[in-house]
């Protein structure tokens, strides 16, 4: 192999295959990066068997050949030189010879051979395109809701629930619940009947700093995914098991309806959250003939305080408890100016909407006294 890159186009590559590189003393071959021309350009892969990316690289293609070379050292060569053309190739032992004009640097290598096999997703079928900014701003609102546990695979990624004409996106800690309704309008696909599969959130969060802009495309098979567009190939595993019925838990009604402003409310839980329990509980306090709410907080030895927000209040007194970091989660997860705060007990859980967006909502059980 002998290829001449431009510098800036390399480490944009490496800045996207170096994150799913692997840890795996028994496979110390999941380190590097496998490297190989193909056509006109390059292509670097890498894997730590539950992801694996590829990114396709043009180049000026003296010699045909593939190599593989360690992820760490290579990404920090490349990362510090500072002339814009790198020649790379293949020299004695199968090493990798990285120059320029004023710098040359030989890297160890291990045999392709070893490289683990990228696996392949059919691109004829189940075919799921959508603008990558939409997509990731959709993924990133029901995130909100997410945290990885060791006891329960199934809710360690998002769930995409396909009816043939709308997408859901949902996601969940047991604690909190959040889903976005994404209509046709804002997606094209010939998939014709629905499906149901859960993404596996490391998965999610690499597709969120990796793919920046355009359209990708989603493809789809039993037990893998595969995120595409014109430079990079990412395949993930899917999560095998069944994502919470939460239909039945939705509250259909509210008895209590709040209404407030989304940024007086953050500020408000972000001063109260200072002086919390253990829990990192706030008390919110709601009486119909006001026209506000109380959040209040205590933490015993140091100090209390109250925050007091103008509101819409519609319903019965209430006071009920909430992890102030979890609700604050969800409440930054919306746009808009206004949010709608559903109430039905101390004891039942409370649905967060937005006055813009009908689409998506946010359920966050109460801490019990």
């Amino acid at each position: 192999m002998k290829v001449i890159v431009i510098r800036g186009n390399l480490k944009k590559a490496l800045d996207s295959v170096v994150r799913v590189t692997g840890e795996n003393s028994n496979l110390p071959i999941l380190k590097n990066i496998l490297i190989k021309t193909s056509g006109s350009g390059m292509i670097f892969s890498s894997t730590n068997l539950e992801i694996a990316l590829s990114y396709k690289l043009s180049g000026k293609i003296i010699e045909n050949g593939e190599i593989t070379v360690p992820a760490a050292i290579f990404y920090s060569i490349i990362n510090n030189l500072s002339n814009e053309v790198i020649n790379l190739d293949i020299i004695e032992k199968n090493n990798l010879r990285i120059k320029t004009d004023n710098y040359e640097a030989t890297v160890n290598t291990l045999p392709t051979e070893d490289f683990p096999i990228i696996p392949n997703i059919s691109k004829e079928n189940s075919s799921f395109k959508i603008d990558v900014e939409k997509i990731k701003r959709f993924l990133e609102q029901v995130l909100s809701s997410t945290q990885f546990s060791d006891l329960r695979p199934e809710i360690n990624g998002i769930l995409f629930n396909f009816d043939g004409n709308i997408l859901k996106l949902a996601g969940t800690d047991s604690f909190r619940l959040s889903e976005k309704t994404v209509t046709s309008s804002d997606f094209n696909s010939n998939i014709k009947e629905g499906f149901k599969t859960i993404i596996p959130l490391k998965a999610i969060n690499e597709f969120l700093k990796v793919f920046q802009e355009g359209i990708v495309e989603f493809y789809f098979d039993n037990n893998q995914v595969l995120f595409k567009n014109d430079e990079i190939e990412m395949v993930s595993r899917l999560i095998d098991g069944d994502f919470p019925d939460y239909e039945q838990i939705l509250p259909k009604s509210a008895e209590i309806e709040v209404i407030v402003d989304k940024e007086e409310m953050i500020n408000a839980l972000k001063v109260t959250g200072v002086l919390s329990g253990k829990v990192h509980d706030v008390l919110i306090k709601i009486k119909k003939d006001n026209k506000y709410i109380e959040i209040f907080s205590l933490n015993q030895g140091i100090g209390e305080n109250k925050y007091i927000i103008p509101a819409k209040i519609k319903g019965e007194d209430l006071e009920i408890n909430f992890n102030w970091q979890y609700l604050l989660s969800g409440i930054k997860s919306f746009k808009g100016e206004k949010i709608i705060l559903g109430f039905n007990g101390s004891d039942r859980p409370t649905i967060i909407k937005s006055i813009e967006d009908e689409m998506y909502f946010y359920i966050l059980m109460p801490v019990k006294n």
